[in-house]
């Protein structure tokens, strides 16, 4: 067995002070996502750091709503905020803009290209239609994204439409992306798990499944990660209407369950991220059990979730050194 390919999810954060200082000079957070320079360097310290084999664009998932005037800030101690939309405003935006305003993040993966190690895969990423809309209806995220729920069900149609706009929009995000030299991309559906089973069929399988449409008939070599957190069992559903060519699983997928997901191509994941925050032993035996289970199969090692700015730089080494002697083991 050798060792599977391993990045993980905001591998480029927080956690790491060569980022806080980055960071600070940069101003404010979509001020470092649109420079491309510190973009760049932001995206490349975790691989100088670890050695990563894959290096994922450093941006945003709430980029396209800033692309469309929605007036995205990122506020200190509460997260991301923009204006609430309503059903007017959802027929009035202007679709056209998006890719000007994105200029810099396109010019960021091609500086990507030019830098990383020639092994080392790019991803790029965007967020799926259901989950940017849920921040465009309140404004915010929620607990359980009620806001967009209540909206979805009294104004079908607009809703529909927004779907639509967000994951055209995004299509053309991404195959712009992988003109620019990602090898690969991921679409982040962050709540996807609050969604019953009509509306999740609906909201999170149909809009990816137009956006994997759209971008495979124009880049049909294009290599597409979906990412639906908290799916569950809907997963196998999930891929096989979506088309994706690898699912992302979060850390409460059971492995034997993902096991079985496995046989129908590659999954990513699912090591729950407060191993990573804990490291030693209760890090090690997270790591050591998916191996033992999934380390046969198609298998990119991540995290179920992204990072915590409280993990420890030394547990990722110590994630890593053990990932790869897995090979070494066999």
């Amino acid at each position: 067995m050798s060792p599977p390919p391993v990045w993980l999810m905001r591998q480029a954060g927080r956690y790491l002070p060569e980022y806080r200082k980055t960071r600070q000079q940069a101003g404010s957070f979509l001020d470092l996502c649109y420079s491309p320079e510190l973009a760049t360097e932001v995206t490349l310290q975790p691989i100088r750091r670890y050695g990563f084999d894959a290096a994922i664009l450093f941006s945003d998932i709430l980029v396209i709503p800033d692309a469309l005037k929605r007036n995205v800030r990122f506020e200190e101690g509460h997260g991301p905020r923009m204006d609430p939309i309503d059903v007017g405003e959802i027929h009035r935006l202007n679709p056209s803009i998006v890719s000007g305003h994105l200029k810099p993040v396109i010019e960021t993966v091609t500086k990507l290209r030019r830098e990383l190690p020639g092994e080392t895969t790019l991803l790029g990423f965007c967020g799926a239609p259901w989950t940017v809309a849920t921040y465009m209806i309140a404004g915010q995220g929620t607990p359980d994204q009620a806001p967009a729920r209540l909206f979805a069900y009294r104004h079908p149609e607009a809703f529909d439409h927004l779907l639509g706009l967000l994951a055209d929009v995004s299509a053309d995000y991404l195959v712009e992306q992988i003109d620019a030299g990602a090898d690969a991309v991921q679409i982040f559906d962050s709540w996807a798990g609050v969604l019953g089973e009509e509306e999740f069929e609906r909201y999170a399988i149909r809009p990816v499944r137009r956006m994997i449409d759209s971008v495979r008939a124009r880049r049909p070599q294009a290599r597409i990660i979906a990412f639906a957190k908290g799916a569950g069992t809907r997963l196998k559903t999930y891929r096989q209407a979506t088309d994706a060519d690898a699912i992302g699983l979060d850390w409460s997928v059971p492995l034997g369950f993902a096991a079985e997901l496995q046989k129908d191509g590659p999954i990513q994941g699912n090591l729950d991220p407060m191993r990573v925050v804990a490291g030693g032993i209760a890090l090690d035996e997270g790591i050591d059990r998916i191996l033992d289970i999934l380390g046969n199969g198609p298998l990119i090692f991540n995290l179920g979730h992204g990072i915590t700015p409280q993990a420890d730089p030394e547990h990722v080494t110590q994630l890593l050194a053990r990932v790869r002697r897995s090979g070494e083991a066999a």
